[in-house]
């Protein structure tokens, strides 16, 4: 006779401490980010909008700007490291900056925020050390330094935000980590493990501006493949609403495009972990994903 299985549990305390006692630091925040955006100062204005204050660490938090607000462009936001061990979230918005952005600074107000987990970036982790994912705590009262520290930011601008592209990437690792991980953590079974090879986008279903997402698409494939949708026509268990693009209910996950009630907005999802690419592939891919959105916003605005 089969006897009864006890009923999982969420994790309290004492599980979440002993989780991070086992995290450790792979790479240099300070070398890899901070650095390199010091070294744009002569050409962006570089502003610390706060600092995540840790048992062992401290990180001051950056946002680059294109100069002083103009009140009558459109304001654009991007952000990247959301889930600090996206590589290429962090490295694409930095690239962006060194070699982009300029050429839309006529057009736009550019705000970047190129590492919104700095711990997560080190510690290569998707959740920040209390164990919380930033990217399902944008909301009021977040229980995420990292979420709070840049809606408090993007609030105190009191400026409506036009565009806003969150550069994100789907690894294997959300399924041999990061995924079991969140089973245990909230006492869950995940049912969804699909991995899709190739580039997509996650838009919201309460906005899912078609036409942008188009052209955004249509930006990337230039540069790597586009994630196919799998026999059921989906893409991780989502209905795709068109190539290469899901459709989530953004401000009910508390992701980070749903704080900004942008009128484009969108997730960037680079897979980095496909034999058909390399690092510098990903990271160009994110910069063809902001570009090809600012290119479709400038010919919106030129044909009113």
């Amino acid at each position: 006779m089969n006897q009864p299985q006890p009923a999982l549990k969420k994790w309290a305390t004492e599980q979440k401490t002993a989780w991070l006692s086992r995290q450790k630091k792979h790479r240099s925040y300070q070398d890899n980010v901070v650095n390199r955006l010091n070294s744009l100062s002569d050409r962006f204005d570089i502003v610390q909008y706060g600092q995540l204050d840790y048992a062992l660490d401290q990180y001051p938090l950056y946002i680059v700007t294109t100069g002083c607000r103009d009140n009558s462009k459109p304001t654009v936001l991007i952000t990247g490291g959301v889930h600090g061990y996206e590589s290429s979230g962090v490295h694409g918005s930095i690239s962006f900056l060194e070699n982009r952005a300029l050429d839309y600074a006529e057009k736009f107000n550019i705000i970047v925020a190129p590492c919104v987990s700095p711990w997560g970036y080190e510690t290569i982790n998707r959740w920040n050390p209390q164990a919380v994912d930033p990217n399902r705590s944008f909301y009021e009262s977040s229980p995420s330094q990292e979420a709070a520290c840049l809606m408090h930011y993007i609030k105190s601008l009191n400026t409506k935000i036009t565009a806003h592209i969150d550069l994100h990437e789907t690894t294997d690792t959300d399924n041999t980590e990061f995924r079991p991980a969140l089973a245990a953590r909230d006492a869950v079974e995940q049912n969804n493990w699909d991995i899709p090879d190739g580039f997509y986008l996650v838009g919201d279903i309460d906005n899912p501006v078609e036409n942008f997402q188009r052209a955004v698409i249509r930006s990337v494939e230039k540069v790597t493949h586009i994630a196919p949708s799998d026999d059921n026509g989906k893409i991780i268990g989502e209905p795709l609403a068109q190539n290469g693009v899901i459709n989530y209910d953004c401000r009910k996950l508390g992701l980070c495009i749903g704080f900004t009630h942008g009128v484009y907005s969108t997730t960037t999802e680079v897979y980095p972990d496909s034999p058909k690419v390399n690092d510098q592939d990903c990271v160009d891919a994110q910069v063809a994903a902001v570009s090809g959105g600012l290119d479709y916003i400038i010919s919106e605005f030129n044909s009113r």
